[in-house]
């Protein structure tokens, strides 16, 4: 029985890249099948309708995966993280996960019945918080500031109405 050298390829080291090709090659089918979907409008004629760019989006796709399944039968491999501020040894903060994860379920939970400035504003103080902020007061100033930013770009820049909930009339 002989080791491998260190240099060395052995041929299950590319299944996990061939996945990922198949997975871009999918995931571009599955966005062409979708425009295929997409009904068309009695209004809008022309050459360009509503699934020309999920169309030009999932062939892209497929290309993509194409190429990178044959570039990795070729033995194009991609290079492991080296990035000098990264650990490649330690692991994963599961309490920073939680707290983020925490913080996004409540603005899931909360948009509707307190309206987007609330639960906005605890979404973007609860990542602070998670990130390892620990100005309580500046952190909630910023954090309303950016959810009534928000809350006025989407109504007024793009007319999206995001949920006043509580504020409903006031805003």
């Amino acid at each position: 029985m002989s080791a491998a050298s260190p240099g060395s390829t052995t041929r299950a080291e590319g299944r996990s890249e061939y996945g990922v090709a198949l997975f871009l090659a999918a995931l571009g089918l599955l966005v062409i099948v979708q425009a295929l979907l997409i009904p068309e409008s009695r209004i809008v004629r022309g050459p360009v309708g509503p699934a020309a760019v999920p169309m030009v989006v999932g062939g892209l796709l497929v290309v993509v995966g194409i190429v990178l399944a044959l570039d990795i039968r070729r033995g194009g491999r991609g290079e492991p993280e080296g990035g000098e501020d990264v650990e490649l040894t330690g692991g994963s903060d599961w309490q920073t996960i939680a707290m983020l994860a925490a913080a996004f379920v409540a603005n899931a939970l909360l948009i509707e019945p307190l309206g987007w400035v609330f639960s906005g504003a605890l979404l973007f103080w609860g990542s602070a918080f998670a990130l390892g902020s620990r100005h309580y007061v500046r952190d909630a100033v910023i954090a309303f500031t950016l959810s009534i930013g928000s809350f006025y770009l989407f109504a007024l820049g793009l007319g999206i109405v995001l949920p006043p909930g509580v504020l409903r009339g006031i805003l």
